[in-house]
């Protein structure tokens, strides 16, 4: 697996590659592909979220878990698919939340979600990760040790950053944010699973988000896609 990454998160996260666990995990992704094991997203857009959205530029962090692990779905952002792929239920809720938090916004008929990704939202996956069919297939292969790195390494390097988690695994990974100099917005997570339960729909995260960055001088995030 060739690292290509975008120069300033190789400057914060350079380190991590030469890890054991990393190396570890390198041979796991050549001895899946040696087996015919299928694999998404591709190889080039493993580190999708990191090359649209650089270090220095990071406004708001959006977790996700596991990539999609149906074809021509994934594309390293988190909840977002390719253009042409119809957009799964979990961002149709996200979809229908912005509907009546942002004014104005207008349900896309795309899931690709670059354009959020292009202004400073780190559309991160736990798991970067997985094999066709098979959701949940990468987990603890040493993935979720390195975008445990990101987001403390994000806490600890940067301020005024929102985090959005929605889910209760989302939420176990508040505990490597600094609460005193970020802004960490929950809720329950937008599947049609969990959406049930209530929490999500009302929650108003986009326009809390955008609120918290005009006041610490940054310009929000236009979120119509």
């Amino acid at each position: 697996m060739a690292i290509e990454l975008e120069p300033s998160w190789l400057k914060v996260l350079g380190d991590e590659f030469d890890k054991d666990y990393m190396v570890k995990l390198k041979q796991f992704l050549k001895d899946e592909k040696e087996t015919g094991q299928k694999i998404y997203p591709k190889g080039t857009d493993i580190f999708n979220a990191f090359n649209k959205t650089p270090f220095d530029e990071v406004k708001v962090v959006i977790l996700g878990q596991d990539p999609y692990h149906g074809p021509n779905q994934a594309h390293g952002l988190s909840f977002s698919v390719q253009n042409g792929v119809a957009t799964p239920p979990s961002l149709q809720n996200i979809y229908k939340e912005l509907a009546t938090d942002i004014p104005g916004f207008k349900i896309p008929n795309t899931g690709n979600l670059t354009h959020w990704a292009e202004q400073g939202v780190l559309l991160l996956n736990a798991t970067l990760t997985v094999r066709a069919g098979m959701a949940g297939s990468h987990q603890k292969k040493g993935w979720e040790k390195f975008t445990d790195t990101v987001i403390k390494t994000i806490s600890d390097k940067k301020t005024g950053v929102v985090f959005i988690l929605w889910g209760n695994y989302a939420q176990s990974k508040s505990e490597l944010i600094d609460g005193s100099k970020h802004l960490i917005i929950k809720s329950t997570h937008p599947s049609p699973l969990a959406v049930g339960r209530g929490g999500f729909f009302g929650s108003k995260p986009f326009s809390k988000t955008n609120a918290y960055l005009i006041k610490h001088g940054e310009k929000p995030i236009d979120w119509q896609i």
